[in-house]
């Protein structure tokens, strides 16, 4: 289907790589601006054939950001948006959620059956989306797309993968390797053609997990990035309990390395993408380790 797809959120990370995939693919697309997105109501015109709502707050590390406008920005003004859908002459609503908005910790593998208790504003606000979504009566012809992605990354990605990067970089082992993790990653490659088929293909609607193949652990990904730069990665087995002492006091003097930065590159946090394979009868076209690695070459640019 090459219909117009209607883009909120475009000037973020995803949005503007979703932005440069849609216009190489030749797909007609608008964007709706955050005052648009504010002044939104049901009776609006909606000039779209698939609606894809990537707006939204993000987690916010540090702690700062007030509770009520998580669930202003990530409930309200999502439930305003499907409202309008609902009535518009779109086809489909493609709304970005977060694994998040399920679990925090995940043992084993988290599948779409497992039960959702999210304990940020975070997670919960974008569950009480999920839920007032998958709630509405859904007119015949339409459907309604909830992914769930894991940590994105592709190029111009900030956050703990440009820390390693710059440990790796500076020739630093590596301190943290006597933690054995595995965690899920998803290449925003591989988002991006996830979303191209949606916006060909008329699967069922309903809630999707996204995640590369492969979990890696934050060992691989160092090593990931040293092959990047040309080095042999370097490893320090630093005890566990020193490690943890070293993070809390992170904590009391603001120090790069803080209890949850900690959590985020060790911990074990693997998500199925088995039930989005299915529903598309295709693979990802990207190998977890070959998404890493055009993330990582990234980095050299900067």
């Amino acid at each position: 289907m090459k219909g117009r797809v209607l883009l909120t959120g475009a000037s973020g990370f995803v949005g503007m790589h979703l932005s440069c995939y849609l216009f190489e693919n030749k797909f007609f697309f608008d964007t709706l601006t955050r005052n648009q997105l504010l002044a939104i109501s049901p009776n609006m015109i909606i000039d779209g054939d698939v609606i894809v709502h990537l707006a939204g707050m993000a987690h916010d590390l540090k702690k700062t950001s007030n509770a009520q406008n998580y669930y202003n920005v990530n409930f309200e003004l999502t439930k305003q948006l499907f409202d309008t859908f609902l009535k518009s002459g779109a086809k489909k609503f493609i709304f970005i959620s977060s694994v998040k908005a399920v679990a925090d910790s995940v043992e084993g593998v988290l599948t779409e059956d497992h039960f959702p208790n999210p304990q940020t504003h975070y997670g919960k606000s974008k569950l009480m989306a999920e839920q007032y979504i998958q709630s509405q009566p859904l007119p015949d012809g339409k459907f309604y797309y909830i992914l769930r992605p894991c940590m994105i990354h592709g190029p111009g990605n900030k956050g703990n993968l440009t820390l390693l990067y710059k440990f790796v970089q500076k020739g630093i082992p590596y301190p943290l390797a006597v933690f054995r993790n595995k965690r899920s990653f998803l290449s925003i490659e591989n988002l991006c053609f996830v979303m191209k088929e949606l916006f060909d293909n008329d699967i069922s609607s309903g809630v999707y997990h996204l995640s590369d193949d492969d979990a890696l652990s934050t060992n691989e990904v160092v090593s990931i990035l040293a092959e990047s730069l040309g080095k042999n990665a370097r490893f320090l087995a630093v005890p566990k309990i020193f490690v943890k002492l070293l993070a809390y006091i992170g904590d009391v003097f603001g120090l790069p390395l803080t209890s949850e930065r900690l959590d985020k590159l060790t911990e074990n946090y693997i998500v199925s993408n088995k039930k989005i394979q299915r529903a598309l009868g295709r693979s990802l076209p990207l190998a977890s380790r070959d998404g890493l690695s055009i993330t990582a070459s990234s980095f050299k640019k900067h």
